[in-house]
């Protein structure tokens, strides 16, 4: 009898996990977002937390492209422009109600900040003397914006905006005369990008509490720069230029130096532009020695560098994953462009790589499906006692 009941749960422990196989592989999805009527092509540079919300720009006419907010409820948004006829957005707080770019007005480009409370763009404003500014990150809560203004010399300059303190110029690095800010820790204490020297040569920066510092270079390279940093500020990723002249992605962190994460397989060239905010999951893109044949791809130390469309290729049915531009906190969705081969055009794309809703998240959801129940259960029970290598 005891042993009749042990076979019963075994084929029942069984079937479970087959369940939660198919689950897993089914469940996994591609969303690509489309352009808003007129538009022939759209880029995504950014994602809220949970995945609902993602930001970009579409194309509309020759030339001009506008900034959209996307949701997975209302679909995309024209998020407008500041008196001019352009407009591009790069970046979205945690909650999807912020989101930050650029806008061409009367006056030249100006660093934007959209909020949904309000459904409108506010001017940023320029550093004094200045005539341009652009934004390109904002932190998790969207009270600190990051990106380059024009000085009163015309020199582009990284700064740090706060409501409270306005737009404030972060200098560069030793001997440099130009910086660019492109990604802000989840706080907004830590702000990382570029500073160039008076050849143009760029080089990664990390600021904190006013101090810039130089992340240096791969060896025997010279060039770097910052695209992307963890929520705690400790890691930061992008791309460098290594002896044999190729950029490479790389991961920094105090204790590590600059790191190559190299190329996915059949590739030459890479370049990192966010990671997710534990710091173990990186996304970019790479390029073969044809200039043309590009992909996204997604690093972590276990598994190396891999390129999505083969890691997804049963979801892509002829389409095609070019540029992974931002990813979620948790590392599950990750946005950029690519074509789609249903539509024949480029355009953004939200890849969720666990499965799921992206209409919410629920606490205890383990396998994403969307419901907590016994599946859950049995997935943690069956890795109960699992450590990470």
């Amino acid at each position: 009898m005891m042993q009749m009941v042990h076979s019963r749960f075994n084929a029942l422990l069984s079937a479970c996990v087959l369940s939660l196989i198919a689950t897993a592989g089914w469940s996994q999805s591609i969303t690509w977002l489309g352009t808003l009527p007129g538009g022939s092509e759209s880029w995504a540079y950014g994602v809220s937390a949970d995945g609902v919300v993602v930001v970009g720009w579409y194309y509309i006419l020759a030339g001009q492209w506008r900034a959209f907010r996307w949701t997975a409820s209302g679909g995309m948004q024209d998020l407008g422009v500041l008196g001019g006829y352009q407009s591009e957005a790069y970046g979205v707080s945690a909650d999807g109600r912020v989101v930050v770019g650029k806008t061409s007005s009367s006056v030249g480009w100006r660093a934007f900040r959209w909020s949904s409370l309000s459904s409108s763009m506010r001017d940023l404003g320029v550093l004094p003397g200045g005539n341009q500014s652009e934004a390109y990150a904002v932190s998790a809560d969207g009270a600190v914006v990051v990106g380059r203004s024009y000085n009163n010399s015309n020199q582009p300059r990284a700064f740090r905006w706060t409501a409270s303190g306005g737009m404030r110029d972060l200098g560069v690095l030793s001997g440099y005369s130009f910086s660019e800010a492109y990604a802000v820790s989840a706080n907004g204490a830590v702000v990382v990008g570029r500073s160039y020297n008076n050849s143009n040569q760029p080089r990664a920066f990390r600021w904190e509490s006013g101090v810039m510092q130089d992340l240096g270079a791969l060896p025997g390279g010279n060039w770097s720069a910052a695209y992307g940093v963890s929520a705690n500020g400790a890691v930061v990723v992008g791309w460098a230029r290594n002896s044999a002249g190729q950029d490479r992605a790389f991961r920094w962190t105090a204790s590590g130096g600059m790191e190559d994460l190299g190329t996915p397989p059949g590739y030459d060239r890479s370049w990192a532009y966010a990671v997710s905010a534990d710091g173990a999951v990186v996304v970019g893109w790479a390029v073969g020695t044809l200039g043309w044949d590009n992909c996204a791809f997604r690093w972590t130390a276990s598994g190396g560098m891999e390129d999505l469309n083969t890691t997804y290729a049963s979801l892509l049915r002829g389409s095609a994953l070019w540029e992974a531009r931002a990813i979620s906190p948790d590392g599950r969705y990750i946005v950029g462009r690519g074509y789609n081969a249903a539509t024949h055009r480029i355009e953004a794309f939200l890849l969720d790589t666990r499965g799921g809703s992206t209409l919410c998240t629920l606490d205890g959801d383990v396998n994403g499906d969307g419901i907590v129940d016994d599946a859950d259960l049995l997935e943690v029970l069956f890795n109960f006692g699992s450590q990470c290598p």
